[in-house]
């Protein structure tokens, strides 16, 4: 991908348990560790203003350096935040070679909402899936993924066969059964349609009823002749 790799320094750490990782956080640090690769695990705290600003570079790939080390190609595996507050409080980063394909998860977002003739005629427009499990080289993984939803109509769906990968990226979900949106008919007609199906339905079983109070009255009278 376009850019320069952003680059992380940190600090390794032998201290675990919460307890020291509160003391961490307070200091304006973030706990971590970094696996993967021909290495052994390793513990490192990052500072959590480097840290942010790395994550938020363009490309999954960062170059990661502990205690001035060797600058490491690594991937995030997975962030904890504050769900409180959102802020990172540990992350698992991935070591990666840069000539081999890895799997990832890229966000998949929606263009052209406000614009879908179903939304302007009042239809309710639901994202289904909202992350794409994807392979592709690290470097070619993208930040996210766009598929554009301007020409909806209300009852249209739009599954993962429509949408198209970047190049170099290969969608692992199924294409055929999975579903990115749809586009319903306005809440308050889909209630109403509801509410007329239910009465239609209440109709149907009363008539079906009475005729079957009928049926026995002629039984009885043909019996008395």
């Amino acid at each position: 991908m376009a850019g320069e790799t952003p680059k992380l320094s940190v600090h390794s750490r032998s201290a675990a348990g919460s307890r020291a990782a509160r003391r961490l956080r307070r200091s304006g640090r973030v706990p971590g560790v970094v696996y993967g690769g021909a290495g052994e695990s390793v513990g490192f705290d990052a500072d959590a203003r480097e840290l942010r600003m790395a994550l938020a570079g363009s490309g999954a790939v960062l170059d990661l350096s502990i205690d001035g080390g060797k600058a490491t190609p690594v991937v995030l595996k997975e962030a904890q935040r504050n769900p409180l507050h959102g802020e990172t409080t540990h992350v698992d980063l991935l070591r990666v070679r840069l000539d081999e394909e890895i799997n990832a998860t890229v966000p998949l977002e929606l263009a052209g909402v406000e614009e879908a003739p179903g939304v302007k005629e009042g239809g309710v427009l639901e994202q289904i899936t909202r992350e794409l499990n994807v392979q592709a080289l690290p470097t070619a993984i993208p930040e996210s993924i766009v598929h554009e939803v301007g020409e909806m109509q209300i009852g249209d769906t739009i599954q993962l066969r429509a949408v198209s990968a970047p190049a170099g990226v290969t969608f692992l979900d199924d294409p055929e059964e999975t579903v990115v949106a749809t586009l319903s008919p306005p809440r308050l007609q889909a209630q109403a349609e509801e509410e007329i199906e239910a009465e239609t339905e209440l109709v149907g079983e009363a008539g079906a009823e009475e005729e079957g109070e009928e049926a026995p009255a002629a039984e009885d009278s043909s019996g008395e002749e």
